[in-house]
């Protein structure tokens, strides 16, 4: 069965956010029950999250249109990013807004920036910062791009998309014209890296389809209803950009000559990461129904994608899959970057297990095949949340397309998350109930974001429901052990991105990466969290910057975070 849903009248109808036509056979399916049936079914513990943003003072909805055209771009909105924009050694939180693509005047609802006051409270300081805008917003990323010390925001758009200067009063300004970053295409996950080894942080925006007005038909879902879409119905893929950062404020579109014009692609999730260990930052970007690309940096400027020699641009069945959020991370803790991809509801959340470059489907491995069918997953993220020593993993799902059963009356497209415990050995089980609180949370959700906002430890989750309210999951799981906790800076205070750092406590080895853009559309906080089975003393930490050189701190003490600055640290031959 294709996975191409159906343009009125010719086309079958089946999934959205699938396979040509021509690529494979849709995986079997099973039938999802209901969040509370699954929860009966199951052993329920003690809630591992409780959410509060309205506590806190996140007030957000998100607004995919004013009026239902059922064009393609509303399904797939919701970014949001953590940062510590004012400098004050507290999280805020940044949210990306839709609103409508044929506003007809309307006022357009704006990205929201709140402000983190401790104690758990946070304010709405958009306007204060000067970061309103009236744009149909999909994703965002942060990084100090001018290398003042503050972090700056880059927001992708349906059409241009947005760069704001962090001024460091408290305040953004909206460089994009004089910074020449503005690509008018959609584009979906960035984030900031040091493609070239230079000392500053180059961008890299991934664009999904060239859309249009024009371009959008009417498809119906399986059912006969009016429904979202697929983006092999429109078959117009895109390309990302890349831009080179020359150090004055401006930004040169590289692209071409980097290699990058050379593939299209339906591009939706961004990993940066070196992936082989040269020293030299890489590039990873899934594709919705295409197959993936790993751009392999050549050190002169140049990118090639090596995907499919390296064993990471299909599944294991040899299947482009839907590929939503992206996470890099070490999971078997042997120094090189593996990656783990949302899809859509029947096929499995793929895991590629990573060796020097070259990659191995183990999703079969896991233990998360079979649960992971049932849902569409956007945004994800690993992080010790019991402090047993072990990665755990929480997964957002949101349908793209109309599906039964429905879980929410008042949404068709909404379904619960998912949280999966980690058991070692690169195994996983899921925890019920769904998503870990309480009660299942249901919503059509998009973006995830991890953080410890309340400092206090433990990691925290944020994400954005599509046409829902903004969520906070603040971590109250019970704690097996202790934790560490590092912020791995550059000599101004700037997160390094594809910082690589390992340490061993506890008779145990971990590794984690600084990665920013992770997840879908999202960025995470800078600060890299480690769980520690018992409360043990790291006595050495080493850290793998970007360009090779290797830098070792140390000893540190458990339960507090501590601070890595590249160049202080004891120089490893």
């Amino acid at each position: 069965m294709s996975r191409l849903r159906r343009s009125t009248p010719i086309l079958a109808p089946v999934l959205v956010l699938g396979l040509a036509a021509a690529c494979s056979q849709a995986a079997p399916s099973p039938t999802p029950s209901s969040p509370g049936a699954q929860a009966k079914n199951a052993p329920a513990g003690a809630p591992w999250f409780e959410e509060v943003a309205r506590a806190s003072g996140l007030s957000f909805d998100h607004v995919r249109a004013k009026t239902q055209r059922f064009w393609f771009p509303e399904i797939m909105s919701g970014g949001l990013a953590w940062l510590d924009y004012d400098r004050d050694g507290r999280l805020d939180l940044f949210v990306v807004q839709a609103g409508d693509l044929a506003p007809e005047g309307q006022a357009m609802p704006s990205d929201r920036l709140f402000r983190n006051l401790g104690g758990g409270k946070f304010e709405d300081v958009t306007e204060r910062a000067g970061l309103v805008e009236n744009a149909y917003g999909m994703g965002c990323t942060v990084g100090d791009y001018d290398g003042d010390g503050d972090p700056d925001l880059f927001v992708t758009n349906i059409g241009p998309d947005v760069l704001w200067r962090n001024e460091g009063d408290g305040t953004f300004v909206d460089v994009t014209r004089t910074a020449g970053v503005g690509h008018p295409g959609w584009g979906t996950s960035c984030g900031f890296f040091d493609s070239d080894n230079d000392g500053d942080l180059d961008l890299f925006v991934v664009n999904y389809i060239r859309w249009s007005p024009e371009a959008e038909m009417d498809c119906k879902s399986n059912y006969g209803e009016r429904d979202y879409c697929a983006p092999v119905n429109y078959n117009r893929p895109a390309q990302s950009v890349l831009y080179r950062n020359e150090g004055n404020g401006t930004f040169t579109d590289a692209s071409e000559s980097a290699g990058l014009l050379t593939v299209f692609g339906n591009g939706l999730g961004l990993a940066l990461v070196d992936f082989d260990r040269d020293g030299w930052l890489d590039a990873y970007v899934s594709n919705d129904g295409m197959p993936n690309q790993l751009w392999m940096n050549q050190k002169d400027g140049r990118f090639v994608d090596k995907a499919v020699p390296a064993g990471a641009a299909v599944n294991r069945n040899g299947a482009a899959e839907a590929s939503m959020g992206t996470v890099p991370a070490d999971l078997n803790a042997d120094g090189f970057v593996d990656l783990f991809i949302t899809n859509l509801r029947g096929e499995t959340k793929t895991t590629y297990v990573n060796k020097n470059g070259v990659f191995t489907d183990r999703t079969a491995q896991t233990g998360m095949a079979m649960a992971s069918l049932q849902y569409t997953g956007f945004g994800d993220g690993f992080a010790d949340f019991d402090h047993d020593g072990e990665l755990d993993l929480f997964l957002v799902n949101g349908r793209v397309g109309m599906w039964k059963p429905v879980f929410r009356a008042d949404d068709p497209y909404a379904e619960p998350n998912q949280l999966f415990r980690g058991l070692g050995g690169m195994k996983w089980e899921e925890v019920l109930p769904q998503g870990g609180t309480a009660e299942a949370l249901v919503g059509n959700s998009r973006g995830a974001a991890f953080a410890d906002y309340d400092d206090d430890g433990d990691v925290d989750v944020a994400y954005s429901d599509n046409h829902g309210s903004l969520k906070l999951l603040r971590n109250v799981t019970a704690k097996k052990g202790s934790w560490i906790g590092f912020a791995v800076v550059d000599a101004k205070g700037g997160d390094v991105p594809g910082a690589f750092v390992e340490l061993d406590a506890g008779g145990k080895r971990h590794t984690r990466l600084v990665a920013l853009c992770s997840s879908y559309c999202s960025a995470n906080e800078g600060r890299v969290h480690v769980g520690l089975a018992a409360k043990a003393k790291a006595d050495t930490v080493r850290v793998r910057w970007p360009g090779g050189a290797v830098e070792e701190f140390g000893p540190f003490d458990a339960e507090a975070y501590h601070r890595l600055a590249r160049g202080s640290g004891r120089v490893v031959k």
